[in-house]
């Protein structure tokens, strides 16, 4: 073989080994890059437990089952522990728990943001913008309007209020509005379905009662109620629900944190969820089929 031809055929082989040298670099790269993003979902989604609050009223149990189908069907390990709302917060303080769906601002659960700002995460975003709160009648009590007509009838009332959980901001605010507009009634502790159940009879009796009570709520479907007007506004005007997390959970689950702040329901949507979760057997099966039928709006939270 002359010496050009030798040469010729050197370059080539060192042009060949470039050639496949350059090409694995680049499946390095590529096979890199993919690891890379699995290795991020791992990060995501894992064995972990995500444990959300639960407590016993109908938009909660609808809201948490909710997420609890959403999550799950991305991956997620999610367990709900049913707690009243003052163990919520102190469960969210030390870490015990990840999230809680349901905070009232500016006024129901003022005490609880106080108290807790500095140690638990309360987002500013909100899910639901135009809620409401106060004493509600059966509307058939043509003469009772006002918290102001309340002593006038307290006989009416046998002087009680019927409550539910104790541990409520809303509660505790009721407690206060007794206080401030003298009221010579006791508030009664229970629980939202034994409360409900209580609205319920009187009014198939059509007796009197006096209860707290808020929308969203299923109750104003069922029933024809009224809430009294509250001339000093200690109930607050609008508020807003909002979504809690413990310290270090938008680090831990920064996709999970975003849909949450993505998350928007209006009155229609959430009472057509709450109607889908009150009827099916189990409320998880309630949400799933709530789900099924608005992937679309779901889609929006977790894009």
């Amino acid at each position: 073989m002359s010496k050009w031809k030798k040469e010729l055929s050197i370059i080539l082989a060192l042009l060949v080994i470039a050639v496949l040298t350059a090409c694995g670099d680049t499946n390095d790269a590529s096979n890199s890059e993919q690891t890379e993003v699995e290795e991020e979902a791992k990060t995501e989604v894992n064995d972990e437990e995500i444990t959300i609050g639960q407590i016993s009223w109908a938009e909660n149990i609808a809201v948490t089952n909710m997420w609890k189908a959403i999550l799950e069907d991305k991956g997620y390990n999610v367990k709900l522990n049913v707690l009243d709302m003052g163990i919520t917060m102190q469960a969210l303080e030390s870490d015990d728990l990840d999230v809680s769906l349901e905070i009232w601002l500016p006024v129901q659960d003022a005490n609880y943001f106080e108290k807790y700002k500095d140690t638990v995460n309360f987002s500013e975003a909100t899910w639901f913008d135009n809620a409401k709160v106060g004493l509600v009648v059966p509307s058939y009590l043509e003469e009772v309007n006002s918290i102001e007509d309340l002593n006038e009838h307290k006989e009416l009332f046998e002087g009680e209020i019927v409550g539910f959980d104790p541990g409520a901001g809303t509660m505790d605010v009721t407690k206060e509005l007794i206080e401030d507009y003298n009221l010579d009634f006791e508030l009664l502790t229970s629980s939202e379905p034994t409360m409900l159940v209580e609205i319920g009879e009187a009014i198939k009796s059509e007796e009197p009662i006096v209860a707290p009570l808020w929308t969203p709520h299923w109750i104003f479907s069922k029933y024809d109620l009224k809430f009294l007007e509250d001339p000093q506004n200690i109930y607050g005007g609008v508020e807003k629900i909002h979504h809690a997390t413990r310290d270090g959970f938008s680090e831990d689950y920064p996709k999970i944190s975003e849909w949450f702040k993505n998350w928007k329901m209006n009155d229609e949507q959430i009472g057509q969820l709450i109607d889908y979760v009150e009827n099916a057997e189990e409320p998880l099966d309630g949400a799933k089929e709530w789900i099924d039928e608005n992937q679309e709006l779901v889609d929006e939270w977790v894009k």
